[in-house]
């Protein structure tokens, strides 16, 4: 018989700590990573083909907006200055504060259930299978909770000049216009399939190379104090393991990134200069998604935006998990 988890005192303040730090970790990493997002955005959204696939794919021919992420780096630049990189933030980080604070809030409470005991050094321990089960479900919670804003954030970030919605109000309008109540959840079905393996290989392989570099730590420096913190890696160590387990997820997941955003922007309006829009019943459903854009785009278009998306990747990855271990241990020794 399994025996309960350990009810430990303050639990409600490791909640909030967990929840303050998630937050604030979220939202440093999307604002720093933000560029790379709207270049990834504009290639999934652009249903002609970039220039260097389609040279790959003999049979995709056609007239490209973006071509390539110097190209597209510097067009943002020439035609929506320095804040066009910075599209889609506000959304991004309404959406990205929920979004983190449930994650961190319920991967703590799944990792203490599973490991019966709150405490860092237990979770650490934790058997890998159920370190991706707790990064799952925590990744399935926060999803539902703030998918809203990442439509929102989607459909900015991928209107370049002139803008179809000057604000995020007037985009919300337009959405709930077109689509009703229900078009604010358009492409919930392929994020949360995405947000499985994503969520599950993020926080299970960020788990596994922290195991991996404690154990190489106690090796080669079984007396060393270089470090004050409890698991005994430094602030470097937490960033390479943060790089590397976002770059497995991504790499992985990102097929299903690309079905997600075109449900998003699915029947919205488009200016003609960013070409051809996607229309409202142009994919009936998942799988009808991945079906047609290998027709009609090759297996290069569901892997539209790789490049961006890897890149921005790591070092969000990397930034998330060492602001939150950072931001969460200084919670934790003022709050003692």
């Amino acid at each position: 018989m399994v025996s309960p988890p350990m009810v430990e005192p303050g639990q409600l303040k490791r909640a909030m700590i967990d929840s303050t730090a998630g937050a604030i970790a979220g939202c440093v990493s999307r604002t720093v990573t933000s560029p790379l997002d709207v270049i990834k955005i504009r290639f999934q959204v652009q249903l002609e083909p970039i220039t260097s696939w389609a040279l790959v794919q003999r049979s995709l021919s056609g007239p490209s907006k973006y071509t390539g992420m110097v190209q597209a780096t510097k067009d943002i630049f020439r035609e929506e200055g320095l804040p066009g990189f910075w599209r889609g933030n506000v959304p991004a980080l309404l959406m990205v504060m929920p979004y983190t604070a449930i994650q961190f809030t319920v991967l703590h409470r799944m990792k203490t259930y599973a490991a019966g005991s709150s405490k860092t050094e237990a979770h650490i321990q934790l058997n890998p299978y159920l370190s991706y089960i707790s990064g799952a479900l925590a990744g399935c919670a926060a999803t539902v909770g703030s998918y809203p804003f990442d439509l929102l954030r989607t459909i900015l970030a991928s209107q370049g000049e002139p803008k179809i919605y000057p604000s995020m109000r007037s985009a919300f309008i337009d959405i709930f216009q077109t689509r009703g109540f229900r078009g604010l959840y358009a492409g919930l079905s392929p994020t949360l399939v995405e947000i499985v393996p994503y969520a599950g290989l993020q926080f299970g392989t960020y788990d596994t190379f922290r195991r991996w570099t404690m154990s190489w730590n106690h090796r080669h420096y079984p007396n060393s104090e270089a470090t004050n913190r409890k698991d005994g890696l430094s602030s470097f160590q937490l960033l390479l393991c943060g790089l590397a387990a976002g770059t497995c997820a991504k790499l992985v997941c990102h097929p299903l990134d690309v079905v997600k955003k075109r449900f998003q922007i699915g029947g919205l309006q488009r200016h003609p200069r960013y070409g051809a829009r996607v229309e409202q019943d142009a994919y009936r459903n998942m799988i009808d998604a991945l079906r047609r854009i290998m027709k009609s785009e090759g297996t290069a278009g569901l892997y539209k935006g790789i490049i961006p998306s890897t890149v921005k990747a790591a070092p969000a990855g990397a930034v998330t998990f060492l602001a939150f271990d950072t931001i969460s241990d200084w919670l934790l020794s003022i709050s003692s």
